[in-house]
């Protein structure tokens, strides 16, 4: 069972910037593709931002030039840096494999002034 670790959450203003990480407890992380979800309050989750093991990305047209999905497979990290914050992305954030049935136990990102 591959474990999630979220990290990176918090409260931020409106137009502000967060980066998230996600460790992930295997050493064929590489192989894997990545993505990072969130779930709003009263809301389903949603696939934010997706990178496929060779590095290909995808968005939610919601974050669409405002998030960027990376990787470092040396350090089984996935990271979301999410710049010109919105009060609308607030919500618990989770990285996710679709390999995998693991969720880690997410991050809060909090924007509101």
């Amino acid at each position: 069972q591959v474990q999630l670790v979220e990290s990176g959450g918090g409260l931020v203003q409106p137009g502000g910037s967060l980066r998230l990480s996600c460790l992930a407890s295997t050493s064929i992380f590489s192989f894997y593709a990545m993505g990072w979800y969130r779930q709003a309050p009263g809301k389903q989750r949603e696939l934010v931002a997706s990178i496929t093991s060779g590095g290909s990305t995808n968005y939610a047209d919601s974050v669409k030039g405002r998030f960027t999905i990376s990787r470092d497979n040396a350090k089984n990290t996935v990271y979301l840096q999410m710049n010109s914050l919105k009060p609308e992305d607030t919500a618990v954030y989770y990285c996710h494999s679709p390999s995998w049935t693991s969720w880690g136990q997410g991050t809060q990102v909090t924007v509101s002034s």
